[in-house]
């Protein structure tokens, strides 16, 4: 793998880093008791509702930047939109230290806003590894290789977090902030490495004719597109049915279990090893050997009953191991489901394709974010259930729409 990808995978984990760092700390500062960044009256309602701003405010951010800037990739190129995607995350994260040392709030939710946003840089990235790819399996490898980068920056995020705020790890050096500033120098290194090695590969240029609209164009010009909606209705259910899982899984277990910002990261590293593992050795064998659909098929009820069975568990130690099949059958599913909507265009749409995926996934997940302190109050499982509904509702659609021939020509391709 050349420097190339390197970087581009590299911006990939940087950005996904930022989800997997910022839920262990966002629980310590809002849920766990004796926390002085809310005022100390505040009722658990209250709190799950700032948790909700939070993670809504990055989801909606993101929801614009996935779908603009991979759009304006494919017309001033990938690297000047990447670049402006990484400075805008040093500026996010920048924000988030000071919103932090003030006790702010509201500064804390435009940081995350203003993160979210340049998170678009991740279909960009995974835009440029489609132009890199010469075959059919190449482009499965590199879907694979950018759910591994998904993956370890799932660990890497937890893992500052962590760490850098634990006293006993790191002594009188240890904050909430440290991980920040370690977030920090990694996008700097990135920008240095797509500054140095990353050659455009977008080599077509066009006029801009296209303005703030096209947030919501984007995703109306696939309603003449019967095949790019099928794959977006399924996709839309699993990975909403995977955020229930993923972003309420910290606050689930602060509340049921009294998990603490260590004992959280220890379960996101699961969480980003088992993804890493299994993305980046199995994707790629499997997708040889089985049908893309089939595949997404057994995985996605694998995620449904994992995701039931983790519901029912009254033991604490033994979520640890629960959660290792329903993250599993994830790895397996993401990047077949990039590899089908990639094979649904041409080269001229890889951008727009890949914004497509980010855009339909945080949609759902902005509205999950906003809903699920609602579910969460009223029953402490409620939101797993809403995520164990999603992913019926997504094998049913799967049996629906996928049997047509337009998704089986993309199934071997």
């Amino acid at each position: 793998m050349g420097w190339s990808r390197f970087a581009l995978l590299l911006l990939v984990l940087v950005d996904v880093m930022g989800q997997g760092m910022i839920f262990p700390i966002v629980n310590t500062l809002v849920l766990v008791p004796g926390s002085t960044f809310v005022p100390r009256g505040d009722s658990l309602a209250i709190r799950e509702i700032d948790f909700s701003l939070l993670t809504a405010a990055f989801y909606i951010s993101w929801f614009f930047g996935g779908a603009y800037i991979s759009k304006l990739s494919d017309y001033i190129g990938r690297k000047k939109a990447i670049l402006v995607c990484l400075f805008g995350a040093l500026f996010g994260y920048g924000l988030a230290v000071v919103a932090l040392l003030w006790s702010n709030l509201p500064l804390l939710v435009l940081a995350r806003a203003i993160t979210g946003f340049s998170a678009g840089n991740q279909p960009i990235a995974q835009a440029a590894l489609v132009d890199l790819s010469t075959t059919s399996a190449e482009r499965n490898r590199n879907m694979g290789y950018v759910t591994a980068a998904i993956a370890l920056g799932l660990i890497i995020g937890p893992l500052f977090a962590g760490t850098l705020s634990d006293p006993s790890i790191m002594g009188g050096y240890a904050s909430l902030e440290l991980p920040f500033y370690a977030a920090l120098v990694l996008i700097l290194i990135n920008i240095v490495l797509i500054i140095i090695f990353f050659e455009e590969t977008n080599q077509t240029r066009r006029k801009i004719d296209f303005g703030l609209s096209e947030v919501f164009l984007v995703l109306w010009r696939a309603h003449s597109r019967p095949t790019i909606l099928k794959l977006c209705a399924v996709f839309l259910f699993v990975e909403v049915g995977l955020s229930a899982f993923y972003i309420y899984l910290n606050n689930y277990m602060v509340l049921r279990f009294g998990f603490d910002t260590l004992q959280n990261s220890i379960l996101m590293i699961i969480f980003g090893s088992v993804l890493a593992l299994v993305s980046s050795l199995l994707v790629g064998p499997i997708s040889q050997r089985f049908s893309k659909v089939a595949t997404i098929v057994v995985s996605v009820t694998v995620m449904g009953v994992g995701l039931l069975v983790f519901t029912v568990n009254d033991v604490a130690w033994l979520s640890y191991f629960l959660t290792v099949p329903i993250v599993a059958a994830f790895a397996l599913t993401l990047p077949l489901m990039f590899s089908l909507f990639s094979a649904a265009v041409d080269e001229s749409e890889q951008g727009w394709i890949m914004g497509i995926t980010i855009s339909s996934s945080t949609g759902g997940q902005f509205i999950l974010a906003i809903a699920g302190a609602s579910l969460m109050t009223a029953n402490i499982h409620g939101v797993f259930i809403a995520g164990i509904t999603c992913f019926a509702i997504a094998l049913g659609l799967i049996f629906l729409l996928w049997r047509q021939p337009d998704i089986r020509a993309l199934d071997y391709g």
